[in-house]
């Protein structure tokens, strides 16, 4: 048999050559011989032939044309190979081989001329022809002639010459035109022809052959074939029956190994089924391929099997019978465009379907998204099918909601299931779901009649208030938040602007959350006034505090109105905060302030009322009678600086020691301490006095000492900017035409240099002819500038007067 792209030619035992097509059918049929047909080749264009026989008929025609040789040996015949380029009139050349190997040659009158190419070895088993290079087996082994040069190249002999030729025959392939494949009982050798370096050549051929790749295999070869990098092996197996312990033939095995240097890598192994396997011998079968489609054809006596390798559809169509679902569908992404079996679509379907099956319904929600893309009515033909199984919650999660949007009773059918099951789910798909993909109405309805069963079901009415967001219901929106005292209560007046709704509702605002109402109210004085929110307030005099005192503290003069009432307030509820209050408003009322203060007893708030109305001795007089702190008394007269409180305090503090030693550690730099010792009553003990002694020489000194400090430095400064007024007066003046009198406006210097004149210059750079300036009353010769004098800057006293 041989192979060529369009058709298989195949011989039989009794003598007829079949063409078939790649689907088996016989498209021709040649009575060729009656006995055995031995050996068929083809050139490369497929119109030529050539057949022998054993009866010694060779013959090389053509498939469309005329063209034919016929020539009867008196021995079988058993090769034929045809020039690949026999279609071409200059390449008219065969080769047979029986105990010779002929070549044939048309020449001159289209006559064919014979000449022995080899023989003395046995009969000729195998002929490949590639190029014009060809390959012939015989007894002892394989030989490569260059059909140009007409020189033998390479003779590689066999291994194991125990085998018989003819039952263990060898095997030729041509991989390209100088890369040849040997198969040989169970060895096999690739070998590289070479150009031999013409300093090598002498008499040997300008060509040789090394064997690249050499390897023993586990079984007999029966044919071989490349494939890419890789090979494929036919093997003729034996094997020991378990039954009856005797050697009998198994199913041949189809091999694609890697070759490596010296042994193999096995890649995949199959074992074909053909009949009569268990008779035949490894003769009985032949590796022919197809260079173009990959296609590899084992041809037994029986049967031919046409294998191919396996692209991705044959892949995916493993993955999905082995249930691999994922995995086939990640290879039919991978390959979509090479693919012509399978479309994505149907993959994913079935793995969705598959997912169900087994239960994972979450699972194959997901998958729903990946899958099903953009397309409508399959998302809405699983949602039904979820819907059936009772699973719609699973692939709620995944419904699309922008490009593509299902139809509104999709979501609402969702909708409604968790509602009668699951309100935190129902509560998480209206936040998530924008509003336009269901009917709002109809939820709205329904979350209502739910509650009617439930009224005080908070994920209900948060979710109902949400829904009223959505439809633009502010008003019924905003009394379920303030009922439930939600967090967003604020972010929803503040969006949609609905301060007109919450006149009526500042106290549960302020109970919800005070600082952010007040926040809230003051940052829209112009939508709820002072006065209203004040009012609304009047029966909640804390919340009413907590307002007015963040309005102080943003503006001490916008609530003025209120700072009488503030002063109660304060007292109440923040005393911490009154004194600071007081400090800071110019419009409290002071007698109401010392009215509130005395009734309760509020000493330090009453004392600073006391200073700021004037009464400091009254104020002086609480803090040493009600406080009893010297202290805080000393602080209060210092900040005062008034003799008069300083004596009081001294006449208080006399008859009493602790109060005594106070004074007398902190008043030294106020008041002379010898006004307070000459009053110290003799034998009166005074705690800590000697070091209240010390303290005050100790101060006593370091003023002495800051004065002296303070005069040296005086002094220094003095000298120094002295120095330095010297060192700038002692400068030249440029004096030059763009210079004018100020006094008469006229240019300093005159046109005519060689006129005299007079001129006079101040250290402020005001310039004045001699004669412009005014005569001085006064007896001192210094003389000062008018200008700088009339703007009292000083009297800008003359530095130079130039003459000529």
């Amino acid at each position: 048999a041989i192979v060529h792209q369009a058709f298989l030619a195949l011989g039989t035992h009794y003598g007829k050559v079949y063409l078939l097509d790649v689907q088996g059918n016989i498209t021709q049929k040649f009575d060729v011989s009656p006995v055995k047909i031995n050996q068929i080749s083809l050139d490369e264009s497929g119109e030529h032939m050539g057949v022998c026989s054993e009866d010694g008929k060779v013959q090389v025609f053509g498939l469309y044309s005329a063209e034919e040789f016929h020539e009867t040996f008196d021995c079988p015949i058993k090769i034929v190979a045809v020039h690949p380029h026999f279609v071409r009139s200059h390449f008219k050349q065969f080769v047979t081989g029986g105990k010779k190997l002929l070549l044939y040659e048309r020449g001159w009158m289209n006559r064919w001329k014979p000449s022995v190419l080899h023989e003395g070895e046995g009969n000729i088993r195998n002929v490949k022809w590639r190029g014009h290079l060809i390959a012939w087996a015989n007894n002892m082994g394989v030989k490569i002639l260059d059909v140009i040069s007409k020189q033998r190249i390479t003779n590689v002999p066999r291994d194991d010459i125990s085998l018989r030729p003819d039952m263990y025959p060898c095997s030729l392939c041509w991989k390209d035109n100088l890369t040849l494949i040997i198969g040989w009982g169970n060895s096999v050798k690739i070998c590289s022809v070479k150009e031999r370096h013409a300093s090598e050549m002498r008499d040997l051929p300008n060509r040789y052959v090394e064997i690249v790749f050499q390897f023993d295999t586990e079984f007999y070869i029966s044919g071989l074939a490349p494939l890419c990098d890789q090979l494929v092996i036919l093997s003729y197996v034996k094997e020991i029956s378990e039954k009856t312990e005797v050697e009998c033939c198994a199913r041949p095995r189809l091999d694609i190994v890697q070759p490596l240097p010296e042994s193999c890598e096995e890649i995949s192994s199959d074992a074909l089924t053909v009949r009569g396997f268990q008779e035949n011998e490894c003769r009985d079968y032949h590796l022919e391929y197809s260079e173009g489609e990959s296609l590899f054809y084992i041809i037994s006596p029986r049967d031919v099997v046409v294998a191919k390798e396996r692209d991705q559809d044959d892949h995916i169509d493993w993955l999905l019978e082995k249930k691999k679902y994922e995995e086939a569908l990640m290879a039919a992404e991978i390959s979509q465009k090479t693919i012509k079996k399978h479309k994505i679509l149907d993959i994913g379907l079935a793995y969705i379907n598959h997912l169900v099956e087994k239960g994972e319904y979450d699972l194959a929600a997901r998958k729903c998204q990946k899958i099903l893309g953009k397309n409508t009515e399959l998302w809405e033909f699983e949602v039904y099918k979820f819907k059936e199984i009772g699973q719609l919650k699973a692939i709620s999660r995944y419904l699309p909601r922008r490009d593509p949007v299902l139809k509104p009773l999709i979501y609402e059918m969702v909708l409604h299931e968790f509602l009668e099951s699951d309100y935190e789910g129902f509560a998480t798909l209206i936040k998530e779901w924008p509003g336009d993909l269901y009917n709002n109405t109809i939820i709205v309805q329904a979350v209502v009649d739910h509650l009617k069963k439930d009224p005080q079901n908070r994920t209900l009415l948060q979710t109902l208030a949400e829904l009223y967001t959505y439809d633009q219901r502010y008003g019924r929106a905003l009394e379920i938040y303030l009922t439930l005292r939600h967090k967003d209560v604020f972010q929803l007046i503040h969006k949609h602007n609905l301060f007109s709704s919450i006149r009526d509702k500042i106290v549960l605002l302020m109970d919800f959350d005070s600082e952010k109402a007040v926040d809230m109210l003051l940052d829209n004085e112009d939508k709820i006034s002072i006065d209203r929110v004040v009012e609304e307030l009047e029966n909640r005099p804390e919340l009413q505090h907590v307002y007015l005192h963040k309005l102080f503290k943003r503006d001490h003069h916008k609530g003025q109105r209120y700072h009488e009432k503030q002063i109660s307030l304060y007292a109440e509820y923040d005393r911490p905060n009154l004194l600071p209050f007081l400090r800071d408003s110019t419009h409290c009322p002071l007698e109401k302030a010392l009215e509130i203060c005395q009734q309760r007893n509020f000493v330090e708030e009453t004392v600073y009322l006391l200073s700021r109305m004037g009464n400091s001795r009254s104020a002086l007089k609480m803090i040493m009678e009600e406080l009893q702190d010297v202290d805080k008394a000393i602080e209060f007269a210092k900040e005062q600086d008034d003799g008069e409180l300083w004596e009081d305090l001294i006449l208080y503090s006399i008859d009493k020691p602790p109060f005594i030693t106070g004074l007398l550690n902190n008043i030294g730099t106020h008041v002379d301490p010898i006004l307070l010792i000459h009053r110290i009553k003799e034998g009166m003990e005074i705690p800590n006095l000697r070091d209240s002694l010390v303290k005050i020489l100790q101060d006593y000194n370091l003023q002495i000492l800051l004065r002296e400090g303070c005069k040296k430095i005086l002094v220094a400064d003095s000298l120094s900017l002295l120095k330095k007024m010297h060192r700038t007066q002692m400068k030249g003046v440029l004096v030059d035409e763009e210079n004018i009198c100020e006094s008469c406006l006229s240019p300093i210097l005159p046109s005519d240099a060689s006129k005299s004149f007079n001129v006079v210059v101040f250290h402020c750079r005001h310039m004045f002819h001699k004669e412009c300036l005014p005569v001085s009353n006064t007896v001192s010769p210094v003389q000062f500038c008018n200008i700088c004098s009339a703007k009292h800057r000083g009297p800008g006293s003359a530095i130079l007067e130039m003459k000529k």
